[in-house]
């Protein structure tokens, strides 16, 4: 099932374009409003998901790029093993590949992750994220899904 990593090229390709098209259109911290309830909105995340452990003294970036590359072969591996009608855990798992890339690939070249789409209601705003989130929980929404519903992976059967 290795022939699906073209879908990870993919959500790499995209999330690094738009990154690097935010970090030359928005000002760091400085919300551009799309709709009344969303902005583009430039931010470094120097920590992982929801910020975690931005604070940290710097350690965290090379901790989370090395989780990130453990991932990464992980989900390689498990691609090899899969067996060919298994195309719904293939995506999911490509999706979170390209994803886990794009935001190893910042870290490792600029220390932070890119983070520019920001979702809110009134005053209350969701942390900002990027294409590279957007892939990696749609693939996990997908996992557990067919956890919860194997024969969602056995397409044609």
């Amino acid at each position: 099932m290795l022939k699906w990593l073209w879908l990870s090229v993919l959500v790499l390709v995209l999330d690094q374009a738009s990154k690097i098209f935010a970090s030359q259109t928005l000002v760091l911290h400085s919300p551009m409003p799309v709709f009344p309830f969303f902005n583009l909105t430039l931010m470094h995340n120097t920590g992982a998901a929801f910020s975690f452990l931005a604070h940290a003294g710097g350690w965290q970036r090379w901790f989370f790029t090395l989780i990130a590359i453990a991932v990464s072969v992980g989900i390689v591996v498990w691609l090899r093993r899969l067996e060919r009608q298994q195309v719904w855990s293939a995506v999911a798992l490509t999706l979170v590949l390209g994803g886990a890339l794009g935001n190893a690939w910042d870290r490792l070249w600029l220390g932070y992750v890119v983070d520019f789409l920001d979702l809110y209601y009134q005053q209350w705003h969701w942390p900002a994220f990027n294409i590279a989130d957007m892939a990696i929980s749609a693939g996990m929404v997908m996992l557990v899904l067919e956890a919860l519903f194997p024969r969602l992976n056995r397409i044609g059967r």
